[in-house]
């Protein structure tokens, strides 16, 4: 305060110090009298000044103390007259007071309590870190409010700085009631494909197929009308629904129930009827929900049907998905899509064929028999490859030494040599964005063919020209085979080629164990009369002493719960191929139903999913970031530690368990 008073009120000292030197200058002259009166004259100045200061300054204090009275009457009668529920609570958030507003939406006696009984997961320090400056939706006596925070220093003190803060209820009951009301009213398309039709229907007698047809319709006509929508019929086995999105929360909260409702149809059919739901909402058209809605049965279907697809912009939500793909026993779309691939081929340049990064013995052998019908087709054509798995390093050596196969694989540097005018990308057992051997690539090139046996993921290749993913298919070199006999009149393959594919299906198949159907041996004896040696294959796969030893090791750790085996290595692996034989090996034991490895490799940590076909691996490993198939699945992890990789293993574990019911 005496220094604001210093700043207002004029400096005497100056001046009266030059008088106190003149009085002592007239003494040191001689003149006593007159020094004697000046020395009088000066000590009343002293007094009078004193006097007139300290009097000036109790009235400066009276005019100060008023209007901070007055400005605090003004400011009470503020806060208690504004037209909103108001709040003043402290540092711990104990109420101090409320308008009478707020006490006509609170109880009477809330005072003292904390505010945390009004306002769930109320956090001061994140109020007074300036992260939250409003909740919102908060609803309080039948009304919704967004809750407006000023936080208020009452003291200087930086060691214990002190807090109120005031809270300002705003109703938006009507803004969230029409809010509410307008999303409800949004409109959902659904669009809903019988997956198998044609398979179901030929493989029901000829009398019973009639009420088999009939209980489709009739169930799916149901499942409409329990969403109060409108159903139309467009194809034998395909239908819209349009409905409003109030409905939709019931579906999800369902597990959309009438997956379960189609597969249990049994009317003489041999085969359980499946659908695929692709569900578009919240788009700025019509068109564009319809859109949505074709994008998300596209993704189903890619994914092996029997499952429901959500498009919500660009979020995905996935439900179902849980039975085995059901193989398609015609060939009539892997000739079409032969076709279509010769003529890409006829029109380009040159061929760059590439895999998935660090490429298995699957994607180098389908790689391999794109490359011999695309040479058959008078095409230049090169395999990408920078480094491949250690279990593929036995199948590319054979290549790199073999004389008819000189240049076969590039790398980066050489590859974009390659190219010129109008090349085409084929890309073999693969089809995420985050998953391809070389991302430059894609965007170097237009004309794109995707050959893939996974079930399709959300980072999908969206622009390729041509889309060949079949999650039946037990590999991509199966799906490669039969291309070959549509795409060359004669194909005629080199031994080592018909082993490189065979190798492919040898070791996607676990021994033509896993996923085999009818094509998966169709496949196998085309290449075989071409000259494949089983034997040969064989030694392909064959293991050193060290190496079975480190397997041993990992399967001995392993973990069993729930009929589940979780194997976790902390040391880094020598050869990354053990971690899926192990994976492998434990389902040879009684009573494992499904196993995990996990195990260091380098700077990664790699995951290998497999299943007898109850537990799903390959959503337990999606949600990790991984995919594959309902019985065989892989996961990549990076920047984490192997104990933050093992939580996340384990979460998903019991996630998917408990979603499943099979806890």
């Amino acid at each position: 305060m005496d220094n604001k008073f210093k700043s207002f009120f004029p400096n005497t000292r100056v001046y009266m110090l030059i008088i106190a030197i003149l009085i002592l200058l007239i003494l040191f002259l001689g003149h006593l009298y007159v020094g004697i009166a000046c020395i009088l004259m000066f000590g009343y100045l002293v007094f009078y000044n004193l006097r007139n200061n300290r009097l000036r300054k109790d009235e400066w204090k009276r005019f100060i103390e008023d209007v901070s009275e007055n400005l605090d009457v003004a400011g009470r009668n503020t806060l208690s007259k504004i037209p909103m529920p108001l709040v003043i609570v402290n540092s711990e958030g104990q109420i101090l007071w409320g308008n009478s507003l707020f006490t006509s939406i609170a109880s009477k006696d809330i005072y003292s309590k904390n505010i945390n009984v009004l306002i769930k997961d109320f956090n001061l320090n994140k109020i007074l870190e300036k992260k939250i400056d409003v909740f919102e939706k908060v609803a309080l006596d039948k009304k919704i409010f967004n809750i407006l925070v000023s936080p208020i220093e009452i003291n200087s003190n930086k060691q214990d700085t002190k807090y109120i803060v005031i809270l300002y209820f705003v109703d938006k009951t009507d803004y969230y009631t029409i809010s509410e009301m307008y999303s409800d009213k949004k409109t959902v398309v659904a669009l809903v494909e019988c997956d198998n039709y044609d398979e179901v229907v030929k493989s029901t007698e000829e009398q019973n197929r009639p009420a088999l047809i009939a209980e489709i319709d009739k169930r799916i006509n149901a499942f409409a009308s329990s969403l109060e929508g409108f159903i139309r019929k467009y194809d034998d086995n395909k239908y819209i629904i349009v409905f409003e999105n109030r409905y939709l929360s019931q579906l999800i909260e369902r597990k959309f129930d009438i997956l379960d409702a189609i597969r249990e149809i049994d009317i003489g059919n041999k085969m359980p009827v499946t659908l695929s739901i692709g569900i578009g909402k919240n788009a700025d058209t019509f068109y564009n929900v319809h859109q949505y809605a074709v994008a998300a049965k596209d993704l189903a279907l890619g994914r092996g049907g029997d499952q429901a697809v959500i498009k919500d912009g660009d979020r995905l939500s996935f439900y179902g998905g849980k039975s085995k793909e059901v193989e398609k026993k015609t060939r009539v779309k892997a000739r079409v899509i032969a076709h279509a691939i010769s003529e890409l081929i006829d029109q380009s340049s040159e061929v760059i064929i590439m895999g998935h990064d660090t490429p298995d013995i699957d994607s180098i052998g389908a790689a391999i028999g794109m490359y011999r019908g695309c040479r058959q087709r008078g095409k230049n054509a090169y395999i990408f490859l920078n480094k491949p798995d250690s279990s593929a390093e036995r199948l590319v050596d054979l290549f790199v030494k073999s004389k008819d196969h000189q240049g076969i694989f590039v790398n980066k540097e050489n590859a974009f040599s390659k190219i010129t005018k109008n090349p085409l990308l084929v890309l073999v057992d693969v089809h995420r964005k985050s998953f391809v051997e070389c991302k430059e690539m894609l965007d170097r090139i237009n004309n794109i063919i995707i050959i893939d046996h996974h079930r399709k993921s959300v980072d999908f290749i969206d622009n390729a020209t041509i889309s060949y993913i079949e999650p039946y298919a037990s590999s991509a070199s199966e799906l490669v085979t039969e291309i070959l006999q549509y795409l060359i009149e004669k194909p005629k393959l080199l031994d080592i080629e018909t082993q490189a594919l065979m190798a492919g299906i040898y070791v996607d198949t676990k021994n033509f164990t896993f996923k085999t159907g009818v094509r998966t041996f169709e496949a196998a004896g085309f290449l075989k009369r071409l000259g494949a040696d089983l034997i040969e294959v064989r030694k392909l796969f064959a293991d050193d002493f060290e190496t079975y030893q480190e397997r041993a090791k990992l399967i001995s750790s392993a973990k069993i719960k729930n009929g589940i085996a979780v194997v976790i290595q902390g040391n880094p692996v020598k050869n990354s191929i053990i971690i899926p034989q192990a994976a492998d090996e434990l389902l040879k034991i009684n009573g494992i139903e499904a196993s995990f490895v996990m195990a260091s490799l380098g700077n990664e940590i790699m995951i290998s999913g497999r299943s007898l076909g109850d537990i799903n691996v390959q959503l337990i490993l999606e949600s990790m970031g991984g995919g594959g198939h309902m019985t065989i699945a892989g996961a990549k992890l990076t920047d984490v530690t192997i104990n933050e990789a093992e939580k996340m293993l384990y979460n998903a574990i019991d996630n998917y368990l408990k979603e499943s019911d099979k806890k």
